[in-house]
């Protein structure tokens, strides 16, 4: 499921730590009067009602001061990549500044749903700046508002649909689930888990196999609506499906969910075009254990030398871990993203976009790699 990410920025000491702890009713944050408590981005993932499943992140000062103070404000920064709703805490003894405005100005430019909200109401006379709500975290005054109004804002957010808009209610939906080493033991992964809820949820029925009985499968179940594989097992999976049954992936599947398959489908052409020397960025959202036969840094490099003939220099990101300047590149390959919010992935597609670097995702390349893409894009 995706967790709406929820930010909280603003100066040193506004009270964004403790009017996270109220927002929450948890001790996530650590709070005091000292100047610079929170070093670092604090994450929780939880469910919070009103609100449903949500990742809160508390954020260091915007105005810190010195060498260590501005790689504090550059992590605060960087968190706006990851931010569905942001909410700006002012101190209303000081009022909005040239930070705060600064901010405000890039949740305007990135389009990011915002709030701004005046702390400190309990200490009489606070600055208020148009349409921003007063609370006081110190009293928990104005607390049940803010939620209801973070909750609005999530109610008119419209999400992408995953796979229920292809398939209608009693259509047989076969997933092909390979037993990956790299996976965890008796475990399906994010992306499997979603699209079998999301099939649920439409009232279609999905059949779960290993690519070893696929074959068994299709003879037994009767008409298949779709057929939806992991990317590693295109090439075997495509030869078994019949060319009428639709084919896709899961990896296919989130590049649609999350806004970016036209841009994937255009960058995979850039392996048409690669020569000797060139640099690719092979980028992964979550921080797996890397086994011997990975699909990030053994399986996909191998695949791209074969498929190209040339002699590719590749290197390597997971996590939150994502460059800023992408100009040394010749072509960016990312995971699913299941692990990333739309806006994280958005946002590195756009700043690929923007420098001018061709970026796809790991199923669409597999799939041009294997000669199936047109097929494999053509689900609906």
């Amino acid at each position: 499921m995706e967790r709406t990410h929820i930010a909280f920025f603003g100066r040193r000491n506004a009270g964004k730590s403790s009017l996270v702890n109220r927002f929450t009713s948890q001790e996530l944050s650590i709070v005091s009067d000292v100047a610079g408590t929170t070093t670092d981005p604090v994450r929780k993932t939880m469910e919070l009602l009103p609100l449903g499943p949500v990742v809160i992140i508390d954020t260091p000062g915007i105005d810190d001061e010195g060498a260590l103070g501005n790689q504090r404000i550059e992590r605060s920064i960087r968190v706006i990549d990851e931010t569905d709703i942001a909410i700006l805490v002012v101190d209303g003894t000081i009022g909005i500044g040239d930070e705060e405005k600064a901010l405000l100005a890039e949740f305007v430019k990135r389009r990011i749903p915002h709030l701004v909200v005046v702390n400190k109401s309990d200490l009489g006379n606070p600055v208020i700046p148009e349409d921003a709500m007063v609370v006081s975290a110190l009293k928990g005054e104005g607390i049940e508002e803010l939620k209801e109004r973070v909750a609005v804002i999530i109610r008119q957010r419209k999400p992408r649909p995953l796979v229920s808009d292809l398939v209608e209610e009693g259509d047989l939906v076969v997933l092909v689930v390979p037993i990956d080493k790299s996976a965890p033991k008796d475990r399906l992964i994010l992306p499997q888990q979603m699209v079998i809820r999301d099939l649920l949820g439409k009232g279609a029925i999905p059949v779960v196999v290993k690519d070893t009985e696929l074959d068994i499968a299709l003879e037994k179940v009767g008409k298949v609506r779709l057929v939806i594989t992991d990317s590693q097992a295109f090439a075997k999976v495509s030869k078994i499906v019949p060319k009428e049954i639709p084919l896709t992936s899961f990896s296919i599947l989130m590049a649609r969910f999350k806004g970016i398959l036209d841009q994937s489908v255009e960058g995979a052409n850039m392996l048409d075009n690669l020569k000797d020397g060139a640099k690719i960025l092979i980028s992964e959202g979550c921080t797996h254990h890397r086994q011997c036969e990975d699909i990030g840094t053994v399986k996909l490099p191998g695949w791209i030398r074969e498929y190209t003939g040339v002699d590719s220099e590749f290197k390597f990101t997971s996590g939150l871990e994502f460059p800023k300047d992408l100009s040394e590149y010749d072509l960016i390959i990312h995971c699913g993203a299941c692990m990333l919010g739309e806006t994280e992935v958005m946002s590195r597609y756009q700043k690929a976009k923007d420098q001018g670097i061709p970026m796809t995702n790991y199923g669409i390349a597999i799939g041009k790699i294997k000669g199936i893409l047109p097929r494999v894009i053509s689900f609906s």
